[in-house]
C-alpha cells in the first residue's frame, strides 16, 4: 500500500509527509475533509504534525480526491482502535515486544501466539507494525498478566527474531 501511494506523490515531498500522517493515524480523506472515524480534523492540526502549511494539506487532499488508486485507500482507511501498551502497567497487563530480522517472515506472528497460549496468557491485543511504514517494524503483544522471564529463550527460538523485550 505504502509504495504505492508513494509512487503517486514522491514528485511532492510534502504532500507524501501528508499522506504518511494520514496512514499512521488511520485517518480517511473523503472529498476535501479529514476525519478520524466520523470526526472531522482540521486540515491546519494535520499541518502542525506533518511539519507542512494548511495549503499543503488541502492539496494533498485534492490530489487525493482525483486520483481514484489514492481514493480508494484514503476513502476506506479507518483507526485500528487504542493500543493498551502505554498503559499496560497500570492495568496490570503485561507486554512483550518482539524485533524481527525481516519483517515479512512468515509465521513469527503465529509462533509467538502459541508459546503465550502455552504459557497460559491470554492475547489481549497482538499490534503489528507495517514494514512498509516502519523503519524496525515490531509486534507487539499485549496479554492478560505479567510475562515470565522464562519466555524470552523460547520466544527468541523462533525463526525470524531478533530481540524480544518485555515490560
Amino acid at each position: 500500500m505504502w509504495n504505492k501511494i508513494k509512487s503517486q506523490l514522491e514528485a511532492y515531498p510534502e504532500r507524501l509527509k501528508v499522506a504518511r500522517v494520514l496512514i499512521e493515524n488511520g485517518l480517511s480523506a473523503r472529498g476535501d475533509k479529514i476525519f478520524l472515524g466520523e470526526i472531522e480534523i482540521p486540515p491546519v492540526r494535520i499541518a502542525r504534525v506533518a511539519g507542512v502549511d494548511r495549503r499543503t494539506v488541502n492539496e494533498t487532499l485534492r490530489t487525493i480526491k482525483q486520483n481514484p488508486e489514492l481514493r480508494m485507500i484514503f476513502d476506506e482507511i479507518r483507526p485500528a482502535g487504542a493500543s493498551l501498551k502505554e498503559i499496560a502497567k497500570h492495568l496490570n497487563l503485561g507486554v512483550v515486544e518482539i524485533s524481527v530480522v525481516n519483517a515479512r517472515s512468515p509465521g513469527i506472528l503465529s509462533s509467538a501466539a502459541v508459546i503465550l497460549n502455552r504459557a497460559g496468557l491470554s492475547i489481549r491485543q497482538a499490534i503489528v507494525d507495517d514494514p512498509e511504514l516502519s523503519p524496525e517494524p515490531k509486534l507487539t503483544f499485549i496479554v492478560e498478566k505479567k510475562i515470565p522471564g522464562e519466555l524470552i529463550p523460547e520466544l527468541l527460538k523462533i525463526t525470524g527474531v531478533a530481540k524480544v523485550s518485555i515490560y
